[in-house]
């Protein structure tokens, strides 16, 4: 007669494994983030009234059912104005981080992968950009070369190039110790097979992560300009320029102030939710 399975009893190792899914933060954070990615695509598209359209007579009108969101200094209507602005708060920062963050970790990983004096000129130079605080060097070259989309976008994406570099670098500096790097040296791999398939797979969770800070850096950076009159210019307009225009009505039109603030909050928020998780993810995994 068998005797029967324990099922009671659970190996050390199934206590310890980790679980796969998200926790509920992480979960929240990325509804909100796929949220806003939506809105910035089609919000142009489903907005009520067009991007500088004056709708009424009534500025910093209340909420109501023809204006959820109420209006402006102008008397547009706010809700039709976030979703403009929307592409240009999330759009322009995503091509900047890709910039800032692509660049970067490919810099990195050619200095790590060919060293030599090629790694120690690129790096001291990368500690003099360092040097410079990014607000400053914004304001310097917009405030010389004028204010437009492809120039927010350059700027933002030198200014934060540096610091994915350095990040890059000491991810790639550790991986390419390895073994298998090694092997693929000593089989005759060429540098960019070495890089692309050795060692960037091996980096990719550590720079997601940092690429989701520097999305959270360049969004408060370009809403700083825009508050500052330096960033999207009018007609259009970015959620930060949306609270300079409607500053002076916060005492009569609260929302017009109010409601862009916190798209950017529940927009830097949930990003910062997301990275925590999947951060916290991989500690958990580590320590199994």
């Amino acid at each position: 007669m068998k005797n029967p399975v324990n099922t009671s009893v659970i190996s050390p190792a199934a206590r310890r494994r980790p679980s796969r899914r998200l926790p509920i933060a992480g979960m929240i954070g990325i509804a909100i983030v796929v949220f806003w990615l939506v809105m910035a695509l089609i919000g142009p598209y489903i907005a009520a009234y067009g991007v500088g359209g004056v709708i009424g007579d009534d500025v910093f009108a209340p909420m109501s059912m023809h204006h959820p969101l109420g209006t402006d200094y102008l008397g547009r209507d706010m809700l039709s104005r976030i979703l403009h602005g929307a592409p240009y708060t999330i759009g322009v920062a995503l091509a900047a981080v890709s910039l800032a963050s692509l660049g970067g970790t490919a810099l990195a990983l050619c200095t790590a992968a060919t060293g030599g004096w090629f790694d120690a000129v690129v790096s001291r130079v990368v500690d003099t950009m360092l040097s410079i605080p990014h607000q400053l060097l914004a304001l310097i070259i917009v405030a010389s070369f004028g204010s437009s989309v492809p120039l927010l976008i350059l700027t933002a994406g030198i200014g934060y190039m540096p610091g994915a570099y350095r990040i890059g670098r000491a991810l790639a500096v550790n991986v390419q110790a390895m073994d298998y790097v090694q092997a693929a040296r000593v089989r005759g791999e060429r540098l960019f097979y070495i890089t692309c398939f050795e060692m960037l797979p091996n980096m990719f969770r550590p720079v997601l992560a940092d690429f989701g800070l520097r999305f959270l850096f360049i969004v408060l950076l370009l809403s700083g300009l825009s508050f500052l009159g330096l960033g999207i210019q009018p007609p259009q307009a970015d959620w930060g320029l949306l609270v300079r225009e409607n500053i002076i009505g916060l005492s009569e039109g609260a929302p017009a102030v109010i409601v862009p603030a916190i798209a950017i909050a529940t927009l830097t928020i949930a990003v910062n939710m997301v990275i925590d998780s999947m951060v916290g993810r991989k500690r958990r995994g580590n320590e199994v």
